[in-house]
């Protein structure tokens, strides 16, 4: 009898609920792509495959002009002038945002129950930051495309604002998760809340705050891109000029910068989170 049992390694105790919560998964997610059409067995059609086979195709050779790669050359770096500058001021608004938020640094909240105005004011600060970041930054481009016209400063506001609620959000949650016992000590006895902050919750928060920085301009890097899709300038608007013009080999050439920069991006991002490890 004990010969019909399967080997100890082969035996799964777990094994039902892991098949209940895959078909609970299942049936939750048939709804969804019923709601949206999903239907990838399309891309196989003959009509799909000789459309998408035509497109490829169109991308080769890349284009390699010395003209072309001069103008790529300029619109990268402004592709990157562009994400930078923009998180730049979303730090004027996320630090000051995040500052209000923080619990810690309350001093009305010292005896236990914050008052009632500085209450508001937090609850009003982070209504703000939900409504910044609620809003893509590609509705933003949009917005300021019709206000200031086309060109790179669209793409920075847009990503100003969307990254500012991001990032005033995420430093909040961060400071608000460190040890408070230093920043409530140096509250009671006189500091201000600025001198609390840079003395209490800064140095026990600052790699976090910094690698969470940085993956975030890795990102606005990316967002750039897609921005020049409306006319927020740098290289996703020349790309956005290529495709209408059918021009596949620019469209090539410019994807593998982009692809370049990206990883490029990703590694000076990895670095500074080893060096702030």
């Amino acid at each position: 009898m004990d010969a019909a049992l399967p080997h100890p390694a082969l035996r799964d105790p777990a094994w039902r609920g892991r098949v209940v919560l895959m078909l609970t998964v299942a049936v939750l997610l048939w709804p969804l792509f019923v709601a949206t059409e999903f239907k990838p067995w399309t891309l196989l059609a003959p009509e799909s495959l000789r459309v998408s086979a035509g497109f490829l195709a169109s991308f080769f050779p890349p284009a390699h002009g010395g003209d072309f790669l001069l103008l790529v050359a300029r619109e990268t770096w402004r592709t990157v002038a562009i994400a930078t500058a923009g998180i730049v001021l979303a730090l004027f608004v996320a630090v000051p945002m995040a500052l209000l938020v923080t619990r810690t640094l309350s001093v009305s909240a010292l005896s236990g129950r914050m008052a009632r105005g500085p209450f508001w004011l937090r609850q009003g600060v982070r209504w703000l930051l939900v409504l910044l970041r609620s809003v893509p930054e590609l509705v933003w481009a949009l917005v300021f495309v019709r206000v200031v016209g086309l060109g790179a400063t669209p793409g920075v506001l847009a990503i100003a604002l969307t990254y500012g609620g991001m990032l005033g959000k995420v430093y909040a949650e961060i400071l608000e998760s460190g040890e408070a016992a230093p920043t409530t000590a140096l509250l009671r006895n006189g500091s201000s809340r600025l001198q609390a902050f840079c003395y209490g919750l800064l140095p026990q928060n600052a790699a976090e705050l910094t690698s969470y920085t940085v993956y975030r301009w890795e990102c606005a890097i990316r967002s750039s891109v897609v921005l020049g899709f409306v006319g927020a300038g740098g290289l996703g608007q020349q790309m956005d000029n290529s495709v209408k013009m059918f021009a596949g080999g620019e469209v090539a050439t410019m994807l593998i910068v982009f692809i370049a920069l990206v990883a490029l991006a990703d590694r000076v991002s990895a670095g500074l989170r080893r060096a702030l490890a």
